[in-house]
């Protein structure tokens, strides 16, 4: 078991038409490290500390999944899961997906 894994996914969008899922600590780190330092701001800079504080064994998973999401949110690119995902949220199809 990934001890780093989050309880759910979070889906981030890139761009118009690619989302990232971001499954674990790692993806998070490495996405806020990526971040573009002209848009970084508290949230983003609390968020980061979060994920490293999780990572060192000081704050818990869930503090740093929840940080990383409020920051997505407040970067307006957090996606919902459901739209990222529609094959899954509403497939009845028995397993084949349509594109």
């Amino acid at each position: 078991m990934n001890v780093t894994a989050f309880r759910s996914p979070v889906f981030i969008k890139q761009g118009s038409y690619l989302v990232q899922e971001i499954v674990d600590l790692a993806g998070a780190i490495d996405f806020l490290e990526e971040w573009p330092e002209a848009r970084r701001s508290l949230i983003h800079e609390t968020a980061l500390r979060a994920c490293y504080q999780a990572h060192d064994g000081r704050k818990p998973m869930s503090v740093a999944r929840d940080a990383f999401v409020g920051f997505a949110k407040r970067a307006g690119i957090l996606e919902d899961p459901e739209a990222a995902m529609p094959w899954i949220a509403g497939s009845t199809g028995g397993g084949q997906v349509q594109v």
